[in-house]
């Protein structure tokens, strides 16, 4: 497992720094930390608690999610589109944005589909909210995880519900556009080379299947939790969607996945 700092530690040094949760590989968090290791960007890992008040991280964020980045002196970015460009302005190659108008407005598009509000992200915490919280079973100490990532997503028993649809929906149009590019002769969601939307991708289908325990090792439950069970979103997994995964990651980022 990585070495984590505290916030307390983080404040005094200088560089990249990245708030996040240890052992689990949270999607926005891995996605932030592939930009950082395709580019050669040194970070550092600052603990984050899921659950918990994070005060010094308020503090110093003034928000309470993970992951947050921290270059320098800077003040903290904690949405996704702020991470991307901030990552782009610190070392511009390889770039990861298009320059063409036409591929960044793909790019920013398909991005938003996956890490944004009601996203594929968010709607899939919907589903594993939901399932938790229909288990009859379920001990106190998981359900107050699932009333703290509910009350994160704006969870509903009726925005649980509608949340396969969504995601389905989203992962067709993603592996529509990955078969599109496949007949075109490209390996890349967007023109012919890497971009962030790729890296996206990679750390998104976590949710759909976590990679193997000798990729990302992580604990038995937060596998169980990440491995999706829904037949509608099953059905809408294009194969060329999980194998784009393995590529990018076997070609491009850290492996083993350090949690």
């Amino acid at each position: 497992m990585a070495a984590y700092l505290s916030v307390a530690q983080a404040k005094k040094q200088s560089g990249m720094r990245i708030a996040a949760a240890a052992g689990i590989p949270g999607p926005w968090a891995e996605a932030v930390k592939g930009f950082c290791y395709v580019k050669k960007i040194p970070y550092r890992v600052v603990q984050f608690d899921i659950g918990a008040e994070n005060k010094e991280l308020v503090e110093w964020s003034a928000q309470a999610s993970a992951p947050a980045m921290i270059w320098n002196d800077e003040f903290p970015k904690s949405v996704w589109t702020q991470q991307l460009t901030l990552t782009e302005r610190i070392q511009p190659n390889p770039a990861l944005i298009p320059s063409d108008l036409e591929d960044r407005l793909l790019l920013f598009g398909y991005a938003n589909e996956l890490c944004g509000e009601n996203g594929f992200g968010w709607c899939r915490r919907l589903m594993v909210v939901h399932q938790m919280l229909a288990a009859p079973d379920l001990s106190e100490e998981n359900r107050a995880l699932g009333q703290y990532f509910g009350g994160k997503y704006g969870y509903s028993p009726k925005a649980g519900e509608s949340a396969p649809g969504r995601v389905a929906q989203i992962l067709e149009a993603l592996g529509k556009r990955l078969a599109n590019q496949k007949a075109a002769g490209s390996q890349y969601f967007i023109g012919e080379s890497l971009s962030a939307l790729d890296i996206y991708w990679a750390a998104f289908a976590t949710l759909i299947q976590p990679l193997p325990e000798e990729m990302c090792p992580m604990g038995d439950m937060n596998r169980f939790m990440y491995t999706n069970t829904d037949a509608t979103v099953q059905a809408a997994v294009d194969p060329l969607l999980m194998e784009h995964r393995d590529f990018i990651y076997t070609t491009y980022l850290e492996l083993p996945v350090d949690l």
